[in-house]
C-alpha cells in the first residue's frame, strides 16, 4: 500500500511543493556502489595491467555490440544484443574500477583519455560487426572463452578479481547460451544463412589463438591470474560440441599476429574508439 500524501494525512497542513519525480539527476548516485569486487585498491602495477586486459576486451566489445540496437534482424535481437552490451560494460566498469585504483585514474579516464596503444584488448573483439553472421561468430568465440576465463577466475588469490568473475559468470553464461542458439540457427537455416555463418567463422577464427597465449605477465601474477593456455581445452570442448551438431568444420588457418595484449592494435580500434571517445574528448569534464 502506498503511503497517503502529507496534505491529505494533515489537511491543515502548510501547502509544501511536492517534487513528484524525487531528485534524479545522476551526481546524486553513488555510482561506485554498481561495480563488483571488494572495493580494494590494486596492489600493484601488474594486477593493474591483467585488470586493463579483462576490462578493455569487455568495453570494446559492448562498444560494438551497441551497434546493432535499431539495426539487428529481428525487434528481440535489438533487445538482446542490447542487454549483453550492457552486461559486458558493467564488467568493464569493475574491472577498470579497479586497475584505475592503482594509480588513482577513474573508469573513465582509462575509457575516453587512453589512445590506441595503451588500450589491451584482443584482437577478436575488434574486428568489425560486419553482417549479423558475422557479430554471432565473433560473440560464439568470445562468450565462451569468457565463460571459461571467469569460470576460474572465480579462485583468484586476488578477492576483487573472484568476485568481478563470481558476478559475471551468470551473465555470460547468457552470453554463451544466446550466441549458441544463433550458430545452430544459422547453420541450420537457409542456403545463405549457413553459407554466411561458414564464411563469419573462417573470418574469426585467426583471432582465436591470441586469447589463450600465455606472457611474462602471468608468470608473475601467479595465482591472482588465470593461465590463458589452461583455458584451451574447455574452450575447445564447446566448440567440438556445437560445431558438431550444427554440421561445422572448424577452419584450419594460420593464427594472425595479433598484439593487442601489449599495445599493438588492428586497424578498426581506433575507428572504435573515435566514436567512442569523441563527446569526453570534446567536452572534458562536462556532466549531466
Amino acid at each position: 500500500m502506498s503511503a497517503p500524501h502529507p496534505s491529505a494525512a494533515h489537511p491543515n497542513a502548510p501547502h509544501e511543493e511536492i517534487d513528484v519525480h524525487g531528485d534524479v539527476s545522476v551526481d546524486a548516485l553513488t555510482l561506485s556502489q554498481e561495480l563488483s569486487g571488494t572495493g580494494a585498491v590494486a596492489p600493484s602495477a601488474d594486477v593493474a595491467e591483467y585488470a586493463l586486459r579483462l576490462g578493455d576486451d569487455a568495453l570494446i566489445l559492448s562498444q560494438q555490440l551497441g551497434a546493432w540496437i535499431s539495426r539487428a534482424p529481428e525487434l528481440e535481437e535489438d533487445v538482446a544484443l542490447g542487454n549483453i552490451a550492457l552486461d559486458l560494460l558493467g564488467h568493464a566498469r569493475s574491472f577498470l574500477h579497479y586497475a584505475g585504483s592503482y594509480d588513482g585514474r577513474s573508469e573513465d579516464d582509462l575509457a575516453f583519455f587512453r589512445d590506441e596503444p595503451e588500450f589491451r584488448c584482443a584482437w577478436i573483439v575488434q574486428q568489425p560487426n560486419g553482417d549479423f553472421a558475422q557479430t554471432i561468430a565473433r560473440q560464439f568465440v568470445v562468450a565462451t572463452y569468457m565463460f571459461e576465463l571467469y569460470s576460474a577466475l572465480r579462485t583468484s588469490s586476488d578477492e576483487t578479481f573472484a568476485a568481478i568473475a563470481e558476478k559475471s559468470l551468470k551473465e555470460v553464461d547468457y552470453h554463451r547460451d544466446h550466441a549458441v542458439q544463433w550458430m545452430l540457427r544459422l547453420a541450420g537455416g537457409t542456403e545463405e544463412s549457413r553459407a554466411r555463418i561458414i564464411r563469419a567463422v573462417g573470418d574469426v577464427w585467426p583471432y582465436v589463438e591470441e586469447l589463450f597465449r600465455d606472457d611474462d605477465l602471468i608468470e608473475r601474477l601467479g595465482d591472482a591470474a588465470v593461465r590463458p593456455s589452461s583455458l584451451r581445452a574447455g574452450f575447445d570442448g564447446v566448440v567440438d560440441t556445437v560445431f558438431a551438431e550444427a554440421e561445422l568444420t572448424v577452419p584450419a588457418l594460420a593464427a594472425s599476429s595479433a598484439g593487442g595484449r601489449h599495445g599493438a592494435h588492428a586497424t578498426p580500434l581506433g575507428h572504435i574508439l573515435a566514436e567512442m571517445q569523441v563527446l569526453a574528448r570534446r567536452h572534458p569534464g562536462a556532466s549531466w
